[in-house]
């Protein structure tokens, strides 16, 4: 990263201090205050507020590519979590009064309450650029209304910070509760469908890693009942519930991490047959349950224009895609076959097992890029679920 100079410029009340020393100022919006994590960039133009509160972005700051972010405010209901998950965002522009009739508050007022930092006035696909080349850096994002800063003390905490490789985030991030969700999806003037599931439907255990709503909402406009149980439920407590199938989720930090507890369950819900879907975390945690191995992404994928190859049909997908880490094709064992390759990278991004009723993708259908590209792996699992009712 180019910028080293620590003499703070006029009018400056924001900062961005990397651990290789660049020092990046700008307009500090939203909360105030520091957030150390890894930095990563995301080219979606839209979705700004559901971006936010993923919880796949716990531990990062997301620097935005497209330069105008939070141009149309922030509403209740385009939320995948309760709370933000993502420690701050970095944007090119200063956040404009919000341009849209769904709008009920502006969203340097929403990241205010709901703790979050901004960082304006960057040169965004500069820094996007630099992480394309050098890798995503650990880094510490700060705001003070006065522009009182103490870059050494900034960048101190930036170098202390251990990354994410080897973090188990979604234990932090999961529900501590298993609970019954039965809403549907979103329309035009009636918002989001409730008490919508079918109570007749295949029952679908969905394990919390860090999951998103939206998620929820499609397994249940495909016809299932659903409960979800946290991150560290035990075999014997997902089967408590008497599930028709398992759905993994999505979730943040490294897998390999997450799996020294989640892997055994899977592990052993594989052995007795039980129907399986991933996504993202889920996906990765299902390729180390069959052996494959995970490794750490040089800039991670993250953004709604990402192409992937179906290997049946050679179809493309316009899929979303927020990961940092990947299943290795190389290391999957013979029962496991590609069904999906990012167009990007080649990178791996769909799995399904040969000898059991698995499958998995690294992208995110639930997020509707294509716009509907991916929605029938949500439909394929609850059908198979009726079938083998």
């Amino acid at each position: 990263m180019a910028e080293t100079d620590h003499a703070r410029p006029e009018g400056a009340t924001g900062v961005l201090v990397l651990a290789d020393g660049a020092v990046i100022w700008g307009r500090g919006f939203g909360a105030e205050g520091d957030a150390v994590g890894e930095v990563c960039f995301h080219t979606s133009m839209t979705g700004y507020q559901e971006i936010m509160t993923d919880p796949s972005f716990a531990g990062q700051i997301i620097n935005f590519a497209f330069p105008h972010i939070g141009n149309v405010g922030a509403n209740h209901e385009d939320v995948e979590a309760t709370n933000p998950h993502a420690l701050g965002l970095i944007v090119r522009e200063d956040v404009t009064a919000p341009s849209n009739f769904r709008s009920i508050q502006n969203f340097d007022a929403w990241l205010k309450s709901n703790g979050r930092i901004g960082l304006a006035g960057v040169d965004t696909r500069a820094l996007t650029r630099a992480i394309r080349i050098q890798g995503a850096p650990n880094g510490v994002i700060a705001h003070n209304a006065k522009g009182e800063f103490d870059i050494p003390a900034l960048l101190a905490k930036a170098r202390g910070w251990p990354g994410l490789e080897g973090m188990d985030l979604a234990r932090e991030v999961s529900s501590t509760q298993s609970y019954k969700w039965d809403d549907g999806l979103w329309t035009l003037g009636q918002g989001y469908a409730t008490h919508s599931a079918n109570p007749a439907g295949p029952h679908v255990v969905a394990i919390d890693y860090g999951l998103k709503r939206n998620i929820l909402r499609n397994l249940v406009n495909a016809g299932a009942r659903v409960t979800v149980v946290p991150a560290t439920a035990t075999f014997d407590e997902v089967m408590a519930h008497k599930p028709d199938g398992v759905f993994l989720s999505n979730g943040p930090g490294d897998p390999a991490a997450t799996g020294e507890y989640a892997v055994p369950v899977i592990r052993e819900l594989l052995k007795i047959g039980k129907p399986i879907f991933g996504i993202c975390l889920g996906h990765q945690l299902l390729g180390l349950a069959i052996g494959a191995t995970t490794y750490k992404m040089h800039q991670g994928h993250r953004g709604a224009n990402h192409p992937v190859k179906r290997s049946d049909d050679g179809r493309v997908e316009i899929t979303s895609m927020n990961h940092g880490f990947a299943v290795d094709a190389e290391t999957l064992p013979a029962n496991a076959r590609t069904t999906h390759i990012s167009l990007f990278d080649g990178s791996l991004a769909g799995l399904e097992l040969t000898d059991a009723p698995a499958f998995s993708v690294q992208y995110h259908p639930e997020a509707s890029p294509g716009p509907q590209d991916s929605h029938y792996l949500f439909e394929k699992f609850v059908a198979s679920l009726e079938k083998a009712a």
